[in-house]
Formats: structure tokens, sequence, C-alpha cells
């Protein structure tokens, strides 16, 4: 069953979700992270968390603040902005009843399920796709002038998924104080990563430099499938890889 849910984050925005209740609830929770400019309603999550829910976890997938339908200006977003709604976000799972959650995300989704995952004690185990491990990377979709831009007045725009956007200087700023290659390299909890061979917006030398960072990172690669997993195919195979890993690994 799904059900339009809402909670506030530390400054008192609404943030809107969809939480996916089982049949048969096995006391397992997972809350899914999106990408950078999207929503909880892109494929992947939206037939990922149908699929936790199919096999008893009680799934969350929400619109991070400035995103989606939630309330909040994406100029303020920032990685420990989301870091903490995803913990928020576990904390609501947990009032549900939830008692041992995972945390999945895609692409900044990724890093944020990451880096909030190894914080919060109830979180066993993280499964990120299409992520980076190297770095966050955030200026690196900035061409020369957005550069400048940003170098002059502190804040650049850019158009995304139809939407004219802007982000301040404090957004780079708060990324380049997350290492994320650090977190990856002494990773207190099951990790998976999923990524595919056709990703031309993060490479998939990112999955393979977190196993050579962290042995025990489980990475999969999926061939032919794109950043996006735009290919139906492609997408369910990314699905079946993060369920059986999330019901076979920590719980």
């Amino acid at each position: 069953m799904e059900t339009k849910i809402s909670f506030q984050n530390h400054q008192a925005e609404k943030l809107v979700g969809t939480l996916h209740e089982p049949e048969r609830f096995s006391g397992n929770g997972v809350i899914v992270a999106h990408c950078f400019t999207c929503s909880q309603n892109i494929r992947l999550l939206k037939e990922l968390a149908a699929a936790l829910a199919a096999e008893g976890f009680m799934t969350l997938r929400f619109d991070f603040s400035g995103n989606g339908r939630s309330e909040g200006s994406f100029a303020d977003a920032t990685y420990s902005k989301g870091i903490a709604e995803m913990h928020l976000a576990a904390d609501f799972l947990i009032k549900k009843g939830a008692e041992r959650l995972g945390f999945a995300g895609h692409s900044m989704g990724s890093a944020i399920a990451i880096l909030a995952g190894a914080q919060h004690s109830a979180v066993k185990g993280v499964c990120g796709i299409g992520g980076r491990s190297s770095g966050l990377g955030a200026a690196g979709f900035l061409n020369e002038g957005q550069q400048k831009e940003l170098e002059k007045t502190g804040k650049v725009s850019f158009t995304s998924r139809n939407r004219e956007l802007f982000l301040t200087k404090d957004f780079f700023a708060d990324a380049a104080g997350h290492d994320l290659a650090g977190a990856i390299e002494s990773y207190p909890k099951p990790l998976c990563l999923i990524h595919g061979d056709k990703d031309m917006i993060i490479p998939p030398s990112e999955a393979h430099n977190a196993k050579e960072l962290n042995p025990d990172v489980e990475v999969s690669i999926i061939e032919g499938a794109d950043h996006m997993f735009s290919d139906e195919g492609d997408r369910a195979e990314a699905v079946q890889r993060a369920v059986e890993w999330m019901k076979g690994r920590f719980w």
C-alpha cells in the first residue's frame, strides 16, 4: 500500500514522501534518496521502493527540501542538509515500527545515503546506485563561465529538468567539507555499489575505486546501463540486485 506522507526538517520545512507499506512487515525499513535536481518519482526509485515493499520492507522515498513537492528553496541545498533530512526520515520510519534500517540512494542520493548511513545507529547497511566514491565533484558540472559567475557573485545559475535553478558558494563549501573517499575507506557497515558500465555522468570507475579503497565493499556492474537506468531491463536488473542484497546481506 502506498500512502502520501510528510514530515518536517530542522528548518520546519515540510518534506513530502511516499510510504510503501508491505502486506507482511518484516520489521525492516529502507529509505531511498533521489539524485541531484530529481525527485522521489524517478522510475528507478519508484520501482525499487515497490520491489522492497513486496519483500516485506517498509520503504520511504521522499523529496529533499527544494525538490519535488517538498518545501524549501533549492538554493539552500547542501549535502549536510540532505544528510540531516535522511536522519529525520529514518526517525519517521522508526516511529512507524521499523526496528532495523537500510539506506539506498541514486547519484547524489548515493553519496548522501553513504554519509548519513555511517552516522545513524539504526542503519545496518547502505546500497548506492550510480554514485561517486572518490569525491563529491560538486563543481564538476560547471562550465568555465559558470565558475567565473560563482567566483564573482557567490552564486551560479543553471537549468535542469526544465527548471531555472541556482546554487550558492555555500553548497560547494559544504561539499568540500565531506570526505566521501575517507568515509568509504573506513566504512563501518555493509556497503554495496551498483553502477552501469555506460554511465556517462558518473563513470563506473567510481565504483571500482570504492573497491580499491575498501575491499569489503560489494560492487555490481550492469552491462549496458546508463546513469538513469533508462532502459527497462537495466532498471529491473538494478532493482533486483539491490533488493537481493538488502534481503541477504545484513538483516
